[in-house]
C-alpha cells in the first residue's frame, strides 16, 4: 500500500536539520506499517521495540547517554549498530511515556541514528504526563486514515489519481470518468479509510468482511478506553460514540446524546475520544481573519468521526446483507457527505501541523446562518459548503459572502466541476457577487492547487442566478 506520507518521511530521514520523529494518529491508521516500510524503501536496519508487548524493555532506557542506551539495544537485540543505516523505532510508547524525556539526548549526542516514536493514545497518556517535554529537540507527524486519493491507489485507480492530479478549470471531464470517479467515492464512503479495511475490499470487495473489519475496529476502541477512562464509565463513552454518526452536520448537543446523563460526564468522554482521535471538532469559528481559531467559539461545535467507514458501522448499516455498493441508501446523506469532506480536509493539511477544522454558526434568532466548513488558503480565508447531491439552496453561503465581503466561495457536491459568478440579491433587495468555484468530491485533494488556479475570472462577467 502507497501512502503519502512516505515522502515526508524520506525528507526527514534526509534531512540535514533531522530531529527525533513523534508519528501521532489513531490507533490502526498505519503508524507502524509506515516505518516499516521506510525502512525497507531506504534499504536501512529497522529495530523495532513495542512497550505494550514487551514493557521490560524500558529498562534499556535507564541511562540519559543516547551511546550507552544503543550499547543496551545491541546487546539484547544481537549486533552492532551502525547508525547511519539504522533507523530506531519506539512504537506504543504511550506505554512508557517517560522515554519521551530521552529523545533530547539522541537530538544534542547522537543526531546522526533517526529515532522515530509512535503511540495510539499518546495525547491521552502527555495530558497527565510529570516529566519535562523535549521541546524544540522533536519534530511531529501527524497520520490520518487514508484519503480518498490514497484510496484510489490502493484499489488499483492509479491513473485516475494522476487524471485528478492534472484536471484543472479548462478540461472538461467526461460524464463516464465522473460516474465512475462518483461510484468510487460512494465506495469509500462505506469502506472508509482505515489501512486494514482498504486492503481487504481491494482484495476481495466483500462487503461483509469489510463490516466485521469496522466492528472489530470499534471494539479495540472500547478495549482501549477501559485502560484509560479513570474514573469515567464506559457506558458513557459508548453513548457519546453512538451518538455522533447520529449527530453529523449538526451543532452536537449533549441532551441528544442522553436525557439521563449529566452533560459533565458526556463532555468528558468526548473530550477522551476526541484525545484518542476517534473523533475531532468542527469549532465555529467567527471568520473575520486569520488565524481562525483566534475568534473560535468553543461551545459551539459539530463533530465528525476519524473515519467514514467506522461512520457507516456505527450507523448499523447491515453490509453483509447488501450484495453490491449500489444497493446503498443514506438516511443521512447530508451528515455523510460532511464526514467525507472533513475527513478529506484533514488528509490534505502539511505532515508536520495538527489538523484543525472550523465552520461558520450565526445564531441571531429569525436570521440563523450556517456553512459547512471555513477554510485557510495561505493568507485568506475561503467558504466550503457541501451539498450531498447536484443541486441545493446557498443562502447561508450567500449571508457569509455578504456580511464577510469575501470574492470567491467553494461549494462540494456530486455534480461536475465549474467554475463561474454568482449574482444574487437578499431580502431587502441588495446584491451580492462573488466567484464559486463548484468541485465534486473527488477533487477534494486538489483543492488548495485548484483555488490558486490562474484560469480563475478576475471579476464576475457573464452572472449565474443560484437560489
Amino acid at each position: 500500500m502507497k501512502r503519502d506520507r512516505t515522502a515526508f518521511l524520506q525528507d526527514w530521514l534526509h534531512s540535514k536539520e533531522r530531529k527525533p520523529l513523534v508519528i501521532r494518529g489513531a490507533r490502526q491508521v498505519g503508524k507502524t506499517w509506515l516505518i516499516r516500510n521506510l525502512a525497507q524503501v531506504e534499504q536501512h536496519r529497522l529495530i523495532e521495540m513495542n512497550f505494550e508487548k514487551q514493557p521490560e524493555l524500558k529498562s534499556l532506557f535507564s541511562s540519559n547517554n543516547p551511546r550507552e542506551i544503543l550499547l543496551n539495544i545491541a546487546a539484547s537485540k544481537g549486533g552492532a549498530i551502525d547508525p547511519l543505516k539504522t533507523i530506531l523505532f519506539l512504537d506504543e510508547i504511550q506505554a512508557a511515556p517517560q522515554l519521551l524525556e530521552k529523545l533530547r539526548w539522541f537530538q544534542e549526542d547522537l543526531p546522526d541514528i533517526p529515532v522515530v516514536a509512535a503511540g495510539s493514545l499518546l495525547d491521552i497518556t502527555l495530558a497527565k504526563h510529570t516529566f519535562s517535554m523535549p521541546v524544540g529537540r522533536i519534530s511531529y507527524m501527524y497520520l490520518e486514515p487514508l484519503s480518498f486519493e490514497e484510496f484510489l491507489d490502493a484499489t488499483g485507480q492509479q491513473e485516475l489519481r494522476v487524471y485528478l492530479g492534472k484536471y484543472d478549470w479548462q478540461l472538461h471531464i467526461p460524464e463516464a470518468l465522473h460516474s465512475q470517479l462518483m461510484k468510487l467515492v460512494k465506495e469509500y464512503l462505506i469502506v472508509g479509510g482505515m489501512p486494514t479495511a482498504v486492503v481487504s475490499w481491494a482484495k476481495e470487495k466483500a462487503l461483509e468482511t469489510v463490516s466485521q473489519i469496522h466492528i472489530d475496529l470499534l471494539s479495540t476502541y472500547r478495549d482501549d478506553f477501559s485502560k484509560y477512562r479513570g474514573r469515567l464509565g464506559l457506558d458513557r463513552l459508548d453513548e457519546v460514540m453512538l451518538s455522533i454518526p447520529r449527530q453529523l452536520g449538526k451543532k452536537f448537543v449533549y441532551k441528544e446524546v442522553s436525557i439521563d446523563t449529566g452533560s459533565t460526564s458526556l463532555k468528558q468522554a468526548l473530550e477522551l475520544l476526541c484525545s484518542a482521535k476517534v473523533c475531532h471538532k468542527v469549532v465555529s469559528t467567527s471568520a473575520n481573519g486569520l488565524p481562525l481559531g483566534a475568534e473560535s467559539d468553543d461551545r459551539c461545535f459539530k463533530v465528525i468521526m476519524l473515519d467514514c467507514g467506522l461512520c457507516s458501522a456505527s450507523l448499523g448499516l447491515s453490509l453483509h446483507q447488501l450484495g453490491s455498493i449500489s444497493e446503498i441508501s443514506f438516511v443521512n446523506s447530508g451528515g455523510m457527505a460532511e464526514q467525507f469532506v472533513g475527513q478529506q480536509l484533514r488528509t490534505i493539511f502539511p505532515a508536520y501541523m495538527s489538523p484543525v477544522t472550523y465552520y461558520w454558526h450565526r445564531a441571531k434568532k429569525g436570521a440563523e446562518a450556517e456553512v459547512d466548513y471555513i477554510i485557510q488558503h495561505q493568507n485568506q480565508v475561503f467558504p466550503l459548503e457541501v451539498k450531498a447531491g447536484t443541486t441545493g439552496t446557498l443562502k447561508s453561503l450567500h449571508q457569509f459572502m455578504k456580511e464577510k465581503k469575501k470574492e470567491i466561495a467553494i461549494r462540494i457536491n456530486s455534480d461536475l466541476p465549474r467554475v463561474g459568478p454568482i449574482h444574487v440579491k437578499d431580502f431587502s433587495g441588495a446584491s451580492i457577487e462573488y466567484t464559486l468555484l463548484s468541485l465534486p468530491f473527488y477533487l477534494l485533494g486538489q483543492l488548495h492547487r485548484l483555488i490558486q488556479s490562474p484560469a480563475l475570472p478576475a471579476k464576475p462577467r457573464k452572472y449565474l442566478t443560484i437560489a
